[in-house]
């Protein structure tokens, strides 16, 4: 069985977790050789961006040490065991940005991925490299090798009559997502690429999941990639999402403010409309939605089920993405 899991960081990487449990495979760490099951993530990297001339992939990074084993589980990103040596020393000169900090185990990662990235390769072969140590036990592929960053159109902080694009990891870590956005855009989507494998893996795969990560900045940045959406909307696998919103709010992060920006109602109902249906729309995506338990959601033209949605434990998550399979049509008998 070949499942594809379109992803975004904390969320997206947990739910992979669940995925590969719900297949039998090591929820952590590497599958065995020859192993039944494939399972291929489609990674958002519009989060990413150059600091201290070091480019990071927080997403990337994110889905590698969670599956990897190597995540700092009560943060839910970073290195477990991190240090902030080089964070302090930066502090002390005064270096910019200061909201935005870099673990001394994390900075290996980013020098590495930068010297590579200089030295010609593409980022889905960095990505590869980084993962012969990690060994997730899951193909992570960038959605594009193109450069493509998110912005954020706000108020500008400093002249409130005029406004100003952020990168959205100022508007997200500095300002906590507290500023209202007046337009979030992938720039650079337009003129990008899928990345190698991206919609191969999309039309070959038996399954097509959507995590629970933002729809707006993770989820729809991976679909603003040109060649993306319209593999899904051909792919013959069954394309199933779970909501991210419970009981009207985010069950992590600040999605309810990316949602606003584009006018979607923050409610699974809201999100599975704003997906749409592959049957009954020119360009929807879904054929299932899972919703949180004791929700009542309706989405034209798309299988609503509802099951436990908190992904309180590996075993919890499992039973989320076995649902979701069976919904896309995957026979687990």
């Amino acid at each position: 069985m070949k499942v594809v899991v379109v992803v975004g960081g904390v969320g997206g990487a947990r739910f992979l977790l669940g995925v590969k449990a719900a297949l039998g495979l090591p929820a952590v760490g590497a599958v065995p050789e020859g192993a039944a099951h494939q399972v291929t993530a489609l990674v958002n990297t519009g989060d990413d961006v150059w600091m201290h001339g070091l480019r990071i992939c927080p997403d990337l990074d994110t889905c590698m040490y969670t599956l990897g084993g190597g995540i700092d589980t009560a943060r839910g990103w970073g290195h477990a065991g991190e240090t902030w040596t080089v964070k302090e020393e930066l502090a002390a000169y005064g270096a910019e940005p200061t909201w935005f900090g870099l673990g001394d185990k994390d900075i290996a990662t980013h020098l590495i991925r930068s010297r590579m990235l200089r030295a010609g390769y593409p980022l889905s072969a960095v990505t590869e490299a980084l993962c012969d140590r990690w060994r997730p036990g899951v193909r992570l592929l960038p959605m594009s090798d193109d450069r493509v960053e998110t912005h954020v159109v706000v108020d500008d902080p400093e002249e409130p009559s005029q406004r100003k694009a952020l990168h959205f990891q100022e508007w997200w870590v500095r300002y906590q997502a507290e500023l209202p956005a007046h337009s979030i855009v992938p720039v650079g989507a337009d003129e990008a690429s899928a990345g190698p494998g991206v919609t191969d893996a999309i039309a070959e795969a038996d399954a097509v999941l959507f995590a629970p990560s933002n729809p707006v900045v993770s989820i729809g940045t991976v679909l603003s990639v040109p060649g993306v959406r319209e593999a899904l909307r051909k792919t013959e696998a069954g394309v199933v999402g779970i909501s991210p919103i419970i009981g009207g709010k985010p069950v992590r992060g600040m999605a309810d403010a990316c949602l606003t920006a584009i006018g979607v109602e923050t409610s699974a109902e809201g999100v599975g409309r704003h997906y749409g249906s592959r049957q009954t729309s020119e360009d929807g995506l879904l054929d299932g939605w899972l919703v949180q338990s004791g929700e009542k959601v309706d989405v034209p033209g798309v299988a609503v089920h509802a099951v436990p949605l908190l992904m309180s434990d590996v075993d919890a998550t499992a039973a989320m993405a076995r649902a979701a399979l069976e919904l896309s049509g995957v026979d687990f008998d």
